[in-house]
């Protein structure tokens, strides 16, 4: 069996390690890992693992959840590479690429239950194109009653340590940064019974001048004032323009 060399993530907090390699799943291949939380309070894990040939090439990047792990314990899993094409070269290596940890208590549950608010907040892949990035927020009413909201999320970015990040203006809405957003109006109220689901975006330009980039990895997400937070990890790459425009709520078909 292949043991990649360890790739532990830097961290006072925590240690996570890709171990070995192993021939099952889809593609015959997946990577043991290990996470181990160094923090005092619980928290919840998102890791991605990079699959490589032997000239150390990317072949694959899978990301795995891992839930509620406590001060001081450790917990161990796999993840598998998929389905690959048939001409990817050999894979011989694995190593963590990045991690992302969230209080469990601002997580979003990994495995599709409905939090006690009774509703899930989460956000796509987003797109990008010529500098502007737009990334949808979804809002799930899971519960068994209607959820309102009326006007836009409360949004807060975090740095690495989840620390709010000074100097950037989160806009309520994105005319200043772009007129190509649609649903992009006046806000109105949404009422979400049960199943529906709403949307909002998250729009700013990775734009560099004069001055220090700022990237945010973390956004702070309430659906409205009040509501419970849910801190998603996201790669909100800001450049040096400070801001960041987010839609109202509107609502969605599935």
């Amino acid at each position: 069996m292949p043991r990649p060399s360890p790739s532990p993530s830097p961290s006072r907090s925590r240690s996570v390690t890709a171990e070995s390699l192993d021939l099952g799943g889809d593609s015959g291949i997946s990577a043991a890992y290990e996470i181990t939380n160094h923090g005092t309070e619980t928290l919840s894990y998102t890791v991605t693992i990079t699959f490589t040939s032997g000239d150390g090439g990317a072949m694959a990047n899978e990301t795995t959840t891992v839930p509620g792990v406590r001060p001081g314990k450790t917990v161990r899993g796999r993840v598998g590479a998929g389905t690959l094409p048939p001409t990817t070269p050999r894979i011989t290596g694995a190593k963590v690429t990045e991690v992302a940890e969230v209080p469990a208590a601002e997580a979003q549950g990994a495995d599709g239950t409905c939090p006690s608010s009774g509703v899930r907040v989460s956000t796509d892949k987003g797109d990008a194109a010529m500098g502007l990035r737009v990334v949808g927020l979804h809002l799930v009413n899971c519960g068994k009653h209607e959820y309102e909201v009326e006007g836009y999320p409360v949004l807060e970015l975090l740095d690495e340590t989840r620390e709010p990040i000074d100097g950037v203006r989160v806009l309520r809405g994105s005319r200043e940064i772009t007129s190509a957003i649609e649903g992009d109006g006046p806000p109105r109220p949404v009422t979400l019974r049960p199943g529906e689901t709403a949307r909002a975006d998250l729009v700013w330009r990775n734009t560099t001048d004069l001055g220090t980039p700022v990237t945010a990895p973390y956004a702070r997400v309430r659906a409205k004032s009040g509501a419970a937070p849910v801190t998603l990890p996201e790669h909100i790459d800001l450049g040096t323009t400070g801001k960041l425009g987010v839609t109202p709520w509107v609502k969605t078909d599935r």
